[in-house]
């Protein structure tokens, strides 16, 4: 019986002896490694540029709204008003996590300039909190709402093109009120803003909360909007509001329970990389079954010598499958470090992307190589090599002593 180090010792040594035939093995696993890191890495880069473009232009982190909002008070915001001061407020403020709170009051209507007349959907905000929770709304022309006594609209780019209007222009806003009674509003344009929701950017508003409450005849808002110094807090913040704030009165939403559209697309590029991984998974698998069927085929007088003078069909078996092992382990450190370096050299150049569809403005994309993709690379070539070996390492450990001494006279 041989030991592990022994067996290892002889594993390289079979490899090195067809170095073009185990080169080009480890070039597959390499070359499918850093295709897989380099798309893994740019649909990763995506995921968090929508995650963090999500939350820093809609979203927040958390919103706290009163109860059933987000079912029935679309229809009837009014009817679930939050305080417009209040301790839990002020607490929510303090925690360390939370680098901005902000409240809002939803509204919609219809928006006119000259002829031109469009439906709304506005959000009355506070200029100098919203400013930070929303630090990823990025103006098109003119500026942002700066103080809360202006008198002035920020409009995304797609309602103000309907419109027709550009910064410095006036437009009238016919609401009605939350006692039921029609109101209007004379405003001047102050900027336009476009986000990556081009849906969003279409129907959108903004003015001051101030005058938003006394458009709607309203003291108060719909939602306070937080946002907290890591994305990766939201759970363990959304706990605790959930722990402190009565349940009656308060509902704390985490920003995954309201981002639909990022959410359908995690699914679908999730669907598409795991496609790309069978199909890696499939090349590896056949290329490195067939490198170790055509080692044996060539092998084969000495196994049978080796089992002759006694080394077991287990040892056998062991010593193919330890082979393939190699293979996918320094293939897999090659291909992670080459897809790496590469990943890094293309993010530090940019990748030009067109713009997506509805927009008129493109991106500068990276590749973002994460721990956990790392680990899922190197775990694949690992199950894919020792997949692969197992067939041959069993044909080899299974050979006739006798037939396999005769196979070269």
């Amino acid at each position: 019986m041989i030991n592990l180090t022994t067996e290892l010792r002889v594993a390289i040594r079979n490899l090195r002896r067809n170095r073009n035939r185990t080169l080009v093995a480890l070039l597959t696993v390499a070359s499918g490694l850093i295709a897989y890191l380099l798309a893994g890495g740019f649909i990763e880069w995506i995921f968090e540029n929508m995650r963090e473009s999500t939350i820093r232009s809609q979203l927040g982190h958390v919103q706290i709204v009163k109860p059933e909002y987000f079912v029935k008070g679309i229809a009837d915001p009014y009817s679930f008003l939050l305080p417009a001061k209040s301790t839990e407020l002020e607490s929510i403020k303090q925690l360390p996590e939370v680098v901005s709170v902000a409240q809002r009051l939803a509204f919609s209507g219809l928006s006119s300039h000259g002829d031109n007349t469009v439906s709304f959907i506005g959000e009355g905000i506070e200029p100098e909190p919203e400013a930070v929770v929303s630090d990823q709304i990025r103006i098109r022309s003119g500026k942002n709402l700066s103080s809360a006594s202006e008198k002035a609209a920020l409009l995304g780019e797609g309602l103000a093109k309907n419109l027709g209007v550009t910064p410095g222009d006036t437009i009238v806003l016919l609401v009605t009120a939350a006692n039921g009674t029609p109101n209007a509003i004379e405003l001047k344009v102050a900027g336009t803003f476009f986000t990556s929701a081009k849906e969003f950017d279409d129907s959108a508003l903004r003015i001051s909360i101030d005058l938003a409450r006394k458009l709607m005849r309203v003291s108060s808002a719909t939602s306070w909007v937080l946002l907290l110094d890591d994305t990766k807090k939201t759970g363990e913040i959304v706990k605790k509001l959930r722990l402190t704030l009565p349940a009656t009165t308060f509902e704390v939403i985490p920003w995954t329970d309201l981002a639909d559209f990022y959410n359908k697309t995690v699914v679908l590029f999730g669907k598409q990389i795991n496609l790309m991984k069978s199909i890696i998974a499939l090349i590896i698998i056949l290329t490195i079954s067939n490198t170790q069927t055509m080692s044996v085929l060539e092998r084969t007088t000495e196994i049978g010598t080796i089992m002759a003078i006694g080394l077991r069909r287990s040892e056998v078996l062991r010593m193919f499958i330890i082979e393939g092992i190699l293979i996918g382990i320094f293939g897999g450190i090659v291909g992670v470090v080459i897809g790496y370096g590469i990943a890094e050299i293309l993010s530090y150049v940019g990748i030009p992307m067109p713009p997506p569809p509805g927009m008129d403005t493109g991106f500068t994309a990276q590749i973002n190589v994460t721990f956990p993709l790392v680990i899922d690379a190197l775990a694949l070539a690992f199950v894919t090599t020792l997949i692969a070996s197992i067939m041959p390492a069993w044909k080899a450990s299974r050979m006739n002593v006798v037939d396999a001494l005769r196979c070269n006279q």
